[in-house]
């Protein structure tokens, strides 16, 4: 059993062969990477067949990149810009972590992107069709619980 607490969430994979935080910062810890410009995802979990990648993005205020319900020309443009970084953000996550497994020569298996956002369905959707579009990563998911019953997911403010 794999049990991950990062960010106010506990992850629990029960069936993973491995996962850790890969976004580490501890450097006494065997996932650190030093010091780069490269990102990583906050979490890797690996399967019998495949690896997960998952990133955790939680915000206050989770209408910051909501374009659609902007009603001011300058909301609407600050918003435009903070969804365009988030998804930049979000890609260059999941590239970069691609590189730091390829150079450890982990990615032998299906690779699955799942970015936990706050965001209500409409703004998941777009972020999900935009991240598709720029990212090599598979059919577009569902929500955590009913896509991945085995593992569990809970916010630790809530235990």
């Amino acid at each position: 059993m794999s049990i991950i607490e990062i960010d106010g969430y506990s992850f629990d994979f029960p069936d993973a062969a491995d996962a850790f935080v890969f976004d580490e910062t501890d450097q006494s810890k065997p996932n650190f990477h030093g010091v780069t410009q490269l990102k990583c995802v906050d979490i890797i979990a690996e399967f019998e067949d495949s690896y997960i990648f998952i990133e955790i993005k939680d915000y206050d205020d989770p209408s910051i990149s909501d374009v659609k319900n902007s009603q001011l020309d300058h909301q609407r443009k600050t918003r435009q810009e903070h969804f365009r970084w988030l998804k930049n953000y979000l890609k260059y996550k999941y590239r970069d972590s691609y590189l730091y497994r390829h150079a450890e020569d982990k990615v032998n298996k299906p690779i699955h992107y799942i970015c936990l956002t706050n965001f209500d369905n409409a703004l998941n959707h777009k972020m999900q069709k935009d991240l598709k579009y720029e990212l090599p990563v598979g059919k577009v998911s569902k929500r955590w619980n009913q896509n991945f019953p085995k593992w569990k997911l809970c916010r630790l403010a809530d235990v």
